[in-house]
C-alpha cells in the first residue's frame, strides 16, 4: 500500500460541510463509546464493531441530522472504537507480563478533524475536481497521478487552516529483482543523522533546533492573548504554521535522502531502536524526535522494493562495542568517538565501525537464512510495507 497526499480548496460552504460533519463524527464517536462502556456493564461482554453498525442504524432513525454522515463514514468510526479496545486489552496483556507501558482506556473525543472513506463516497470527477458524498465537488491539486487502486481517502484540515485528502492506493504484486549494486551498513546517531559502512556520514539537519527560538516566541505570544479573543487565535495560526514548515523540511530531507539510498544500494541493513524507549531520557528525547529515525527507516523500506533494493532491521546489541576487525568487545562511553581496539588495535570511527558490523549481522542473517533454504526476502512486516498513514500524510509531529 503506497499513500498520497494532495492539497484541496473547499469553498467556504464546503467547509461549513465538512465541519458539520466532523462534528456529527465526533458525537456518534462518543456515543458509540458510551454504548460499549454500557454494554460491558450490563452484559461482561465487548460489543463489537458488528453490534456497533447495527446500533448507527437505530440512532440514524432516532435522530435524522446523523444520515448527513456518509455511510462509509460511520462504518469506519465504529472500525476505530474496535480498534482502540483492541489496542487496550492489548496493552492489558502486555502490562500484566511485566512491562512498564500505560494501558491507556479509550477516551471521549473532544473534536474530530478529518473524514475517512474507507471504500466508497470519493471518485475523480477529472484531475482537478474531487467529489466527496454530501460535500460537493472540491479543486484538488494533482501534482502526480496516484499509483495502483484508491482503497481509502480522508481529507483533514491542518491547525494552519490548508485542507489535503490523502489517498491509500493498493499496489500490483511484482516479482523482486535486485538491482545488483553495493551492500551498505546504516548506523543512526544524533552527532551524525546516519553513518554508512562506506565511511559517509550524513550531517542532521536539525529543522526544530533551528526553529526552535522562533516557536518558543509564537507560544510565549499566545499564551498573552486573552482566551477566546481573535488575536489568541491568529498568535496561534502562525505557530501552527511554522510548526508545519518544521514537519515539511523534515519530511522532504527524509523523503530525498531515502529515494537516494535505496537507488543508490542493492541492501541496506539499518540498527532497529527502541525509539520510544529512547525518547524516554531528559536531555535527549527533543533531538530524537528531531531526529525522526523511525519515519526515515520505514521510508526505507516501502521505497525499496520498487528500487530493487533489501532493508534488513538488525539489533543494534554491541555493535558499537565490537570490533568489526576480530570481533572483540570493549566499553564504549558516549564521549569516546573513536573505536580503539585493545586486541588487534584496529582504529576506526565509533560509527562506522558499528555501520559495518550492522552490515555484518545482515550478511550473516541472509546466509542463515539461504542455509536453511529460504529465500533471500525482505525483512519488514506488514505494518512496515503499508506506508504509515498518520506519518506519510501528516508527518511527525514536531
Amino acid at each position: 500500500m503506497l499513500s498520497f497526499k494532495y492539497r484541496v480548496y473547499p469553498s467556504k460552504k464546503q467547509v461549513l460541510r465538512l465541519n458539520r460533519q466532523m462534528y456529527l463524527s465526533k458525537e456518534i464517536y462518543n456515543i458509540l463509546l458510551e454504548k460499549c462502556k454500557e454494554h460491558y456493564k450490563q452484559t461482561g461482554k465487548t460489543f463489537s464493531q458488528f453490534d456497533m453498525n447495527k446500533y448507527i442504524s437505530q440512532i440514524k432513525q432516532e435522530k435524522p441530522e446523523f444520515k448527513e454522515l456518509h455511510s462509509q463514514v460511520l462504518q469506519n468510526i465504529s472500525k476505530r472504537i474496535a480498534d482502540s479496545y483492541k489496542a487496550f486489552f492489548r496493552r492489558v496483556k502486555t502490562k500484566k507480563k511485566g512491562a512498564k507501558i500505560k494501558v491507556g482506556f479509550p477516551r471521549v473525543k473532544k473534536y474530530v478533524s478529518s473524514l475517512t472513506y474507507p471504500q466508497a463516497g470519493f471518485k475523480f470527477k477529472n484531475e482537478r475536481r474531487l467529489h466527496l458524498s454530501n460535500i460537493g465537488s472540491i479543486p484538488i491539486v494533482l501534482h502526480r497521478l496516484p499509483k495502483g487502486e484508491a482503497k481509502t481517502c480522508f481529507i483533514k484540515q491542518y491547525p494552519s487552516g490548508k485542507w489535503y485528502v490523502g489517498f491509500s492506493c493498493e499496489l500490483p504484486k511484482e516479482d523482486f529483482k535486485s538491482n545488483g549494486k553495493e551492500k551498505v551498513g546504516i548506523d543512526v546517531g544524533l552527532t551524525s543523522f546516519a553513518t554508512l559502512s562506506n565511511g559517509q556520514k550524513i550531517e542532521p539537519p536539525k529543522f526544530l533546533r533551528k526553529s526552535e527560538d522562533r516557536l518558543k516566541l509564537l507560544q510565549r505570544r499566545i499564551s498573552r492573548k486573552k482566551k477566546g479573543s481573535k488575536n489568541k487565535r491568529k498568535a496561534k495560526f502562525r505557530f501552527a504554521k511554522l510548526e508545519e514548515k518544521v514537519s515539511n523540511q523534515r519530511l522532504d530531507f527524509l523523503h530525498k535522502l531515502s529515494r537516494q539510498q535505496v537507488n543508490s544500494y542493492g541492501l541496506i541493513a539499518i540498527e532497529k531502536l527502541d525509539i520510544q524507549d529512547m525518547r524516554k531520557t531528559r536531555y535527549l528525547a527533543k533531538s530524537i524526535s528531531d531526529a525522526s529515525w523511525g519515519i526515515y527507516a520505514q521510508m526505507l523500506h516501502y521505497k525499496a522494493p520498487s528500487a530493487g533494493c533489501e532493508v534488513f532491521d538488525e539489533d543494534p546489541v554491541d555493535t558499537t562495542k565490537k570490533c568489526n576487525k576480530c570481533g572483540a568487545l570493549r566499553d564504549m562511553p558516549l564521549s569516546e568517538r573513536i573505536y580503539n581496539c585493545p586486541v588487534c588495535g584496529h582504529i576506526e570511527d565509533r560509527d562506522i565501525n558499528a555501520a559495518k558490523n550492522i552490515l555484518v549481522k545482515a550478511m550473516v542473517g541472509l546466509t542463515k537464512s539461504h542455509a536453511c533454504g529460504d529465500s533471500s526476502s525482505i525483512h519488514s512486516t506488514k505494518n512496515e510495507q503499508d506506508v504509515s498513514l498518520k506519518q506519510e500524510l501528516y508527518g511527525a509531529r514536531t
